[in-house]
């Protein structure tokens, strides 16, 4: 591993442990020549996901578009870092379980609404005003009559 401090590629590690997400591995490590200390994280590499969109077009699964969204829709919301973060680790968990080589954004979609369903109801409207491209009025009301009406 290369130090990003010199980059010198002898380091050691001086300590590894699961991380906080159980499915990847933190190693503490020192560099051989400027001894100073950084964290890196091991984790398994996955079959590349090919995203299919609404249009037809296909690219690359990408965790920081879903992360992105998921961060808009609870923007001003008493909502953690820690909550989003583990809601995006949960869908990602979810369409990576389904062992796919390609699998549609709309999917992908209604497992973010689910999640944020659960997790803020404000967001979850939001996050489907965008997502569903909600043109009026009405189409927000009724959304928000289907959420009332299952409290």
């Amino acid at each position: 591993m290369k130090c990003p401090y010199c980059g010198e590629e002898n380091t050691r590690v001086i300590d590894s442990r699961p991380a906080d997400d159980g499915n990847s591995i933190r190693r503490r490590r020192q560099c051989d020549v400027c001894m100073k200390r950084f964290t890196t994280y091991e984790k398994v590499e996955s079959i590349p996901l090919v995203i299919v969109k609404k249009d037809m077009t296909r690219e690359q699964y990408d965790r920081s578009k879903i992360e992105k969204g998921v961060f808009q829709s609870c923007n001003k919301r008493q909502v953690s870092v820690d909550a989003i973060t583990k809601l995006v680790d949960e869908v990602e968990t979810i369409i990576f379980a389904k062992e796919e080589k390609e699998i549609q954004s709309s999917l992908i979609g209604e497992i973010i609404m689910d999640k944020l369903k659960e997790l803020d109801p404000v967001a979850y409207v939001r996050f489907a005003s965008v997502y569903r491209e909600f043109k009026d009025v009405n189409t927000f009301m009724d959304e928000i009559k289907k959420i009332l009406d299952n409290n």
